[in-house]
């Protein structure tokens, strides 16, 4: 190799050098990610899964791609970068659990202006602990350095996720009906949507540093704002081994408004409770600090309720006690009635 060219090269602010290094940093976090599918390490041009029998008759491959969005400048504000690779892992394998797929594989693209090896590792390791708890393997990604794209010291993230699901057990919807109960799922907090709608009432309004100790939220903003997003994949896959569940949510960007309607069928509307589970501190917070209509904080938060299973009435009880078993706090939020056409609203919150 010409040594003048890799010299400009890592002048212009791309060190290929530093990026194998990164490569041999993150190889042990990485492996334990690994089990019996993965047929190749770390490095490669492609990263390996052989599906085998898997003990499907009609597998169906169920993927999903996510980031993280404006939670990053936070994680940057903070200089902590442990977790935010956990948000990513969260956001993609939380989606292909509402079809019922067993996540089997994860991907991440990490861009930067420059690489900070220290930044970097604690970023894949968030990542790996995110595959961990959701049993898939890390098996690739892609490490780009892009001076004049990227400002110094930022990065951004992209996760992608690849599922497996039996054919005939594949959630859509379809199954939902009249009479069906709505559990939710306790969220951790705001997970990874609402972010920039966050930063400006925090940092801008308000006026509060990452530092700052906050009374209603009893943390520093910084740590509330940090919370990972929660993993359902366990909880979920084991609940379905046992009863129905006729469809599941991720209450994710939307909200109740837009998220809940994906996934009803005609003739179906649903009513959601308010006031039915416990909201976590940091919604009424915002509401209040940033004079945020109740209407919108259910269009653009969680609210406290990060996954929602749609179930049969006789199954309700037995379900919610096997979710609180698996580590969830489950609550029964709401129900599905008839609906009229189109033009009626296809969720209603009552009680805002």
């Amino acid at each position: 190799m010409d040594q003048t060219k890799a010299s400009k090269y890592s002048h212009a602010g791309v060190d290929i050098d530093k990026g194998n290094e990164f490569v041999s940093r993150i190889k042990g976090l990485v492996a334990e990610t690994h089990g019996r599918g993965v047929l190749n390490d770390i490095g490669g041009f492609s990263g390996m899964f052989a599906i085998g029998n898997a003990g499907y008759e009609d597998p169906v491959l169920i993927s999903s791609t996510d980031g993280v969005g404006t939670k990053l400048n936070v994680a940057i504000l903070c200089n902590k970068h442990d977790t935010i690779g956990i948000d990513l892992v969260a956001m993609c394998v939380n989606d292909v659990v509402v079809s019922g797929a067993k996540p089997l594989f994860f991907l991440d693209y990490f861009a930067v202006s420059r690489l900070d090896l220290d930044v970097a590792t604690e970023v894949v390791r968030g990542i790996a602990q995110g595959c961990k708890i959701s049993g898939c393997a890390l098996i690739g990604g892609e490490t780009a350095e892009m001076p004049g794209l990227y400002q110094p010291g930022d990065y951004d993230l992209a996760g992608f996720v690849v599922g497996i699901g039996e054919r005939n057990g594949i959630i859509d919807g379809s199954d939902i009906r009249v009479g069906n109960k709505i559990i939710g799922l306790a969220s951790s907090g705001l997970h990874s949507n609402g972010y920039s709608l966050v930063r400006k009432i925090v940092f801008e309004e308000l006026g509060l540093g990452v530092n700052d100790q906050v009374a209603e939220l009893g943390c520093t903003v910084g740590e509330e704002l940090l919370k990972p997003t929660r993993i359902y994949v366990e909880s979920v896959l084991k609940v379905l081994r046992n009863f129905t569940i006729n469809g599941l949510i991720h209450n994710t960007g939307g909200g109740f408004i837009d998220n809940v309607p994906r996934i009803l069928p005609g003739g179906c509307k649903a009513i959601i409770h308010a006031g039915s589970w416990d909201i976590p501190p940091v919604f009424p917070f915002l509401q209040k600090n940033g004079d945020v209509p109740e209407e919108e904080m259910y269009r653009t938060f969680n609210m406290g309720i990060g996954m929602m299973a749609l179930v049969p009435e006789n199954e309700v009880e037995d379900i919610m006690q096997q979710f609180t078993a698996l580590g969830e706090t489950p609550f029964l939020i709401g129900e599905i009635v008839a609906g009229a056409g189109d033009d009626e609203e296809r969720v209603v919150i009552e009680g805002l």
